[in-house]
């Protein structure tokens, strides 16, 4: 899957653009919408917390700092004399280590403004709507395409090379 950004005008043209997708078989629960909180959205599916805040990339950052913490650990406690580690040890800390980076990462990136979408704030708090399409990669073409010939005042505004498995 990947993820298309169009940064639309207004909510007229949100609405027109969003029904071209369902007309294009994208599945409403892969179409996101970001607005100011200013701009009530009425019945389009606006963005949930997972795509406005940063927390995928956040709870990734913290698997991996976390299990390498954990292995360091294990690894700086061999250093002390009468200390003996076995390796299944040594592993079991690097994944507890994990475990608690992607959680302490994902309750920090939930405070974060999404990295991506951040660009897009000062357009956003003007009044455009950015709307976020997951479709295969396949697709990718066929419906940019499809979307800039029904709607010329949209600008693409790029896309995601990969969307996680639960977005």
């Amino acid at each position: 899957m990947r993820r298309l950004y169009f940064l639309l005008p207004n909510l007229s043209v949100t609405r027109k653009v969003f029904d071209e997708l369902l007309l294009q078989r994208v599945d409403d629960r892969h179409i996101h919408i970001i607005s100011d909180d200013d701009v009530s959205l009425g019945d389009l599916p606006r963005a949930s917390l997972l795509q406005r805040s940063d927390f995928i990339p956040a709870m990734e950052r913290g698997v991996a700092l976390g299990g390498g913490a954990g292995i360091v650990a294990g690894l700086v406690s061999l250093a002390f004399p009468g200390i003996v580690i076995p390796g299944g040890a040594l592993l079991g800390l690097g994944l507890v280590g994990a475990v608690v980076g992607a959680w302490v990462g994902g309750m920090i990136g939930m405070d974060v403004p999404n990295t991506r979408t951040r660009q897009f704030q000062s357009e956003l708090t003007q009044g455009h709507i950015l709307v976020l399409v997951d479709v295969p990669k396949g697709r990718v073409e066929e419906v940019q395409e499809s979307i800039r010939k029904h709607h010329s005042d949209v600008s693409f505004a790029g896309t995601e090379p990969t969307i996680p498995a639960f977005p």
